[in-house]
This record gives structure tokens, C-alpha cells and sequence, in this order.
């Protein structure tokens, strides 16, 4: 075989120490759209070396990638292994083989640009910034050190906490309460089942789609209700129809989402058992814009001695993507104590005594009552909230109880009490 810097890297990755100091540095969509076969060699190395901190072997990544990948072609997967298995690197070489891995794809996007102006009025701005890169080339691992802590200057706070918006909510009153949802921030809703929960996230998630500023999606665990029918729910919340209005015309309704989502759009992943390192894989490759689990508790790879501490390490973890990745909201259940009860507390969580609401930047617990006339009202209680806000966020709102209607025929919740 020719001699590839992108293949000779695997090598260098099955130390942990190598994992950690260049896998961060490596475009996934680069190596995805010119070498397809070692994209999955990668999506492997990475949730193999997310178990555990150990070093793996050749061996290890063959096993680990067929079981992962089962209807993978075997004769050029097992020609792929044999030529690594013949391949000796020091880990010196690390950079080296990164700066050249960099290098082509530079010239490949400078021979790509020189295509486009060839055969177009593309401007020679791009040619010539990439012309300079490829001959000056860059510092590929060091860090800018004005990057590696945090700013002191108040005014760039201000700005990058409150003042500059993040994922807004529908319902106004949690607008005015949690304030924006930003990268970093994790928090989850619970309740009775038959409250409301799935209807809860279709109506702030719609709402949150149009608000997405790039080609990030929005990204949803389901493992829990039919997946096509939380998709038909998320039509209907997005444009505020019946299911009967929707079938009426689904062609159209299915191109103005199109059109009027440009191109944001919504990852829904249905799987009954998915295990973390799946869940990592999914985030490092599509680096969404909001992160949605439902239902947190039921995602698998997580050992304890007890199952509060399972469920603990499992709301530490997604805490943790949240930092590195965007927003998170998990979806969990609340005790049998809470069945009628309007003002669930963090008492009402099933399943933890403080291991899940420790984890936690909010929660929000969803109660509903059997009183007559009360069927369509639900009860939102806000028994932790760490987030900053926005500039109009209400102080006094912070830990407030919020009456609010559900309007299942639509998939939406609404606001009862107008806040200015």
C-alpha cells in the first residue's frame, strides 16, 4: 500500500498518552470524505479509548471495531490491520505525521479552490490565504496562551454569560427564570408518566430549532417513546397544527420545514439500550447544538455499587459533555410519591437520593392533579436553577412555580401568566 500519514497516525493512537495529545488535533470530516474505510478505524480508537484509561493493542482495535461494525467488509478491513500490524512508529513522530496530515488537506481544499476559480468567479482571497498556509504551515499543537484561562475582564463576561443570548424557551416564564440555555449548562425535567414529558421537550425543542446559528443539529436520545411518533409530535409543535391538519397536506408541510429551517435541522437517534460510548461517538462527529436524553437514566456502560451511584456517574458524564459539547437536557422519572402532586420537589426524583440532583445546573419537575377541570393544567416547579440568565431574567423568578397549559393536540405548552 502508498504510504498514508492518516493511517500510520492509528498506530501512535492506541496510547492513551497519544490519544489524549492528538486526537483533539484530527478533522474527522477530512479523513470521513477521502478516506471512508479509516473513518470508522477512528470512530473505534475513540470509543475504545473512552472506556478506560488504558493503553490498547492492535489486536484490542480489531476486535473493538468488528463488534462495533459486524457487516464490515472483511477482506479490506483485514488487509487494513495487517498493514498496520507492519508498521512501527515512535511517538516522536506524532507531529511530524499530524503536520502532514494538515498539509494534505490544505492542498487539497487550495486544489479545490483552484478548480472553482478555474471554472468560476470564485474570489482568489481563499487561494491565496491557503496557498500561505501550505507553505508557511502553522504550530499544530500548541495552545494560545491567552486561551488557557479564563478572562478577568468583566465586560467579556458580561458578554459571553448573559448578554449574548443562548437557546431561548417558549415558554416565556422559564425565559424569564432559567434565562438562556448556553454550552455547559445540564439540567433535567421529571414527572409521573402520562404527564406530559415528551410533549414538554417537542415544544421547546421546535422552538429552539429556529433559533440555531449554524449547521450544529440538535441531537435526540430516544429510548423511550416510538421515535416516528415523537417525530410526528415535533411537526405538529413546530407549526402549532392537529395531527388531522398535518395529514392534510404533508407534502407541504414537509417543504415549508425545509425551507424554513435552512438546512438546522434535528438528529433523532431511537435506540432502546444505547451505551455511552455510542453517545460519544454520535457528539464528537455531528458537535451538536443542544443534547437531548430521554430517558437519561435507562443509558447503558455505567458501573456502581450501588444504583444511585450508576445513575450519579451517568448524570456526571452528561455534565461533562455538556461542557465540552452544548447544552443538555435529560428526561428521568419521578417516585411513585409524586403521582397527583402538583409542586414536585427534588424529593420526587426516582431513583437518587442526591447522587442526580448533584450534577445538576437545573431541574425542573412537571406536576399534574386529578381535580376536575384540571386536566389540561400542569404545574412546573423549579427546585434548582445555577444558571446565570439573560438580561431579562426576574431575580425573584429563580426557584418559582409556574402554572402553565399543556395543548396535547398541538404538542405545545403555553404560558398562562404573561410576563413583560
Amino acid at each position: 500500500m502508498n504510504y498514508l500519514p492518516e493511517r500510520d497516525l492509528v498506530i501512535l493512537l492506541l496510547k492513551k498518552d497519544n490519544y489524549l495529545k492528538y486526537f483533539k488535533h484530527i478533522n474527522l470530516s477530512y479523513i470521513k470524505d477521502n478516506y471512508k474505510e479509516l473513518h470508522y478505524v477512528y470512530l473505534s480508537i475513540s470509543g475504545l479509548q473512552e472506556k478506560n484509561s488504558s493503553d490498547y493493542s492492535l489486536d484490542d482495535l480489531q476486535t473493538w471495531f468488528f463488534i462495533q461494525y459486524p457487516q464490515a467488509d472483511k477482506v479490506i478491513y483485514l488487509e487494513l490491520f495487517k498493514t498496520l500490524s507492519e508498521t512501527t512508529l515512535d511517538d516522536e513522530v506524532g507531529v511530524r505525521i499530524l503536520q502532514q496530515i494538515k498539509r494534505r488537506e490544505t492542498a487539497l481544499k487550495l486544489s479545490e479552490a483552484c478548480f472553482q476559480l478555474a471554472s468560476s468567479d470564485k474570489e482568489t482571497s481563499d487561494i491565496e490565504s491557503l496557498y500561505q498556509e501550505l507553505t508557511e504551515g502553522s504550530p499544530l499543537l500548541e495552545e494560545p496562551t491567552e486561551n488557557l484561562f479564563v478572562s478577568d475582564d468583566l465586560e467579556l463576561i458580561v458578554q459571553s454569560a448573559i448578554t449574548t443570548p443562548g437557546l431561548r424557551w417558549r415558554l416565556n416564564c422559564l425565559n424569564k427564570s432559567l434565562g438562556s440555555l448556553r454550552r455547559g449548562d445540564f439540567g433535567f425535567l421529571f414527572a409521573r408518566p402520562e404527564t406530559g414529558k415528551t410533549t414538554f421537550l417537542v415544544s421547546e425543542v421546535s422552538h429552539m430549532l429556529t433559533q440555531l446559528k449554524d449547521d450544529r443539529p440538535i441531537v435526540w436520545f430516544n429510548n423511550e417513546e416510538q421515535s416516528d411518533k415523537v417525530m410526528l409530535r415535533m411537526y405538529q409543535a413546530y407549526f402549532g397544527v392537529r395531527l388531522d391538519q398535518l395529514m392534510s397536506n404533508v407534502k407541504k408541510y414537509r417543504d415549508e420545514f425545509k425551507a424554513q429551517t435552512k438546512g438546522r435541522f434535528l438528529l433523532l437517534k431511537d435506540d432502546a439500550s444505547i451505551e455511552k460510548t455510542e453517545v460519544e461517538r454520535i457528539l464528537q462527529r455531528y458537535t451538536p447544538s443542544l443534547i437531548i436524553y430521554d430517558q437519561i437514566d435507562k443509558i447503558k456502560g455505567f458501573k456502581a455499587d450501588r444504583d444511585d451511584l450508576v445513575y450519579g456517574a451517568i448524570y456526571q458524564w452528561a455534565r461533562e459533555l455538556a461542557k465540552k459539547y452544548a447544552p443538555s437536557i435529560g428526561v428521568c422519572q419521578a417516585d411513585g410519591t409524586a403521582e397527583g402532586q402538583k409542586w414536585l420537589h427534588m424529593g420526587h426524583v426516582a431513583n437518587a437520593k442526591t447522587s442526580k440532583q448533584a450534577e445538576a445546573d437545573f431541574i425542573l419537575g412537571i406536576g399534574r392533579t386529578n381535580d376536575e377541570g384540571a386536566q389540561y393544567i400542569r404545574y412546573l416547579n423549579l427546585s434548582k436553577n445555577k444558571l446565570v440568565g439573560d438580561e431579562d431574567t426576574i431575580a425573584h423568578l429563580r426557584h418559582a412555580r409556574f402554572d402553565v397549559l399543556i395543548e396535547p393536540e398541538i404538542a405545545r405548552y403555553k404560558d398562562i401568566v404573561l410576563y413583560e
